[in-house]
Order: C-alpha cells, then structure tokens, then sequence
C-alpha cells in the first residue's frame, strides 16, 4: 500500500506591519530605542541622585590605593603648578610684567585641568564603562556628566588650596569672589558638553582617546596657562587681528580669565575680552545644548557591537 506523504500548508508569515501593530496594541516598544529629546531630559533628571553618587564614588575610589589618599587631590594640582612655574616662570621667566604671578598661575592650571580631564574622562566615558552600559538601561548621557562633575568636585577641593595661596601672597577677599560661581557653572556646561560629543565619537572610535592628549596639549599652551595673553600680544604688536580675537575668544582662556578676574585683585577688567561674560555664556550654550543633542541622537547604538 503507497502512503501519500501530506506537507502541513505552509503558513504565510505577518507583514512587517503587522507585527508592529500588534506589539504596539500590546504596549511593546523596541528594546534600547532613543526616547524623544524631552523625554530623555525627564529620565536624565530622574537619575541625578546616581550621577551625583556615582561621581562621588569615583572621586573617592581615585586615590584609594594610595597611601596619602584622598590629600592628592589637592597635591596633584598643586605639583603639576610648582612644575610650571619653574619651568615657566623662572627658566622662561613669563612672570615678567604680570602682577600675583604665582596666584595668576596656579589658578589657570586649576581651571584648565578641570577642563582638560572633563574632556578625557568624556572620551573614555562609554568605552570604560561598557559592562554598565550593557547591563542596565538608563541615559547614557548620565556618564559623560558625572565624569564631569567627578572633576568639577576635584576642582572644589583644589581650590581650598589656592584660597590659602591667595592669603599666603597678601590677596584680600573681595566681593568679586562670589563671580566664581557663575563662571564654575557656565564652565561646567561647556566642559559636559564637549564631554558627551567625545564620549559619542570615543564610543565609535577608540583611538579617539590616545589622540585627545596632544591635542589638549596643543589647546593648553595657547590658552594663558602659564604666560598672559595682554603681555604676549603688547609684544607682537604686528600680529593679525584675528589671531589675536582667536586667542581672546579661546574658550579655555575665557573661564581662566574670569576665574582670575573674580580672585586676584590685580586682575583688572580691561584684561578682560570685550564682552566676556556674553562669550562665556555663548559657548556653554554651543557646547552643552549641541554636545547633549548630539550625544542622545546616538542614544541607541552605545554598548552595541
């Protein structure tokens, strides 16, 4: 007897449009997907306790091994300024025709090295933490932010040192001390902002962070660190307009100048670049608002691949 061998019908698979219709009737939505910009800011806002406890448990675990400790983080600032000035105040002898010069200094090494490692913490900040990444699901932009504000912290504890500096050398307390704040902020925002857009290009590209370093260098020596912008420019007076508005605008050296403005009192306001304040605010603006919206357009392809 011949058995007639029956294939089951063939069943023909949903539309694609089909399926997401019926995920969405069900309230499923795609696994990592990027929320609206609006809704991201509300989840990043709901998570500030993290970033703030995470940032604080970074700083603390920074110099754990350590046998001083938690004291580094006001001797490695200070180091890296002692370092300068003898390189470039005695041996170059910039601390020529600039008044303070050693709070002039050590202020512009505080301020620019809360810069320069917000934005190399920033280039590491998805990379170095891929197994969080992975493992949890919150806004990524969480990282790059408490980096910064790990950093901002150890600028907080730097800048006790450089209070006891300033009554060592014979600077009084002034009014204009309570300018620091506004230019710690407008800092910040800058600093975070470029964080999250070499966050985003570290997480693609991670030789990104082995490149940042001479850069940043590069970024260092043209921002005032250790000479003055108004003697450098007295002496090159046949110097380009714009290579001089360049210098002045550098935003690195805007926040130094107005960290140095609120602090020293032989700092004066004519050292200041015209429409200082208008210019620190632009580019915290520039930075934060386009580093954020830049950083969350790629929201969904961290901690993939």
């Amino acid at each position: 007897m011949s058995q007639v061998l029956h294939t089951p019908p063939q069943t023909q698979a949903a539309p694609h449009g089909d399926l997401a219709a019926l995920a969405a009737r069900h309230g499923l939505t795609v696994s990592g997907a990027r929320p609206s910009l609006p809704e991201y800011i509300r989840q990043l806002w709901a998570r500030r306790h993290f970033i703030t406890a995470f940032a604080t448990a970074k700083l603390t675990a920074q110099y754990s091994q350590a046998k001083l400790g938690q004291v580094w983080q006001v001797m490695t600032p200070l180091l890296n300024a002692a370092v300068y000035y003898f390189i470039f105040g005695v041996l170059l002898e910039t601390k020529k025709g600039v008044a303070d010069f050693i709070p002039f200094l050590v202020t512009g090494v505080f301020v620019w090295t809360f810069t320069q490692s917000s934005i190399m913490a920033g280039t590491r900040a998805i990379g170095g933490s891929i197994g969080l990444v992975r493992a949890l699901h919150f806004p990524r932009a969480a990282l790059p932010i408490s980096f910064c504000l790990q950093q901002l912290q150890q600028l907080l504890f730097s800048m006790a040192a450089l209070l006891i500096i300033l009554f060592a050398v014979g600077v009084p307390p002034a009014l204009s001390w309570v300018l620091v704040l506004p230019a710690l902020t407008l800092q910040f925002v800058f600093n975070a902002g470029v964080s999250m857009i070499l966050a985003r290009l570290g997480a693609n590209t991670p030789d990104i962070s082995q490149l940042m370093p001479f850069i940043l260098r590069t970024w260092m020596y043209i921002s005032g660190v250790m000479w003055s912008i108004d003697n450098l420019l007295e002496k090159h007076q046949g110097m380009p307009a714009w290579i001089a508005d360049l210098l002045r605008a550098n935003p690195a050296a805007v926040y130094i100048d107005l960290m140095r403005f609120a602090l020293i009192d032989s700092f004066h306001a004519d050292q200041l670049p015209p429409h200082v304040w208008l210019v620190a605010t632009g580019w915290a603006l520039l930075a934060g608002v386009g580093g954020f919206i830049y950083f969350w357009k790629a929201e969904e392809t961290y901690g993939r691949g």
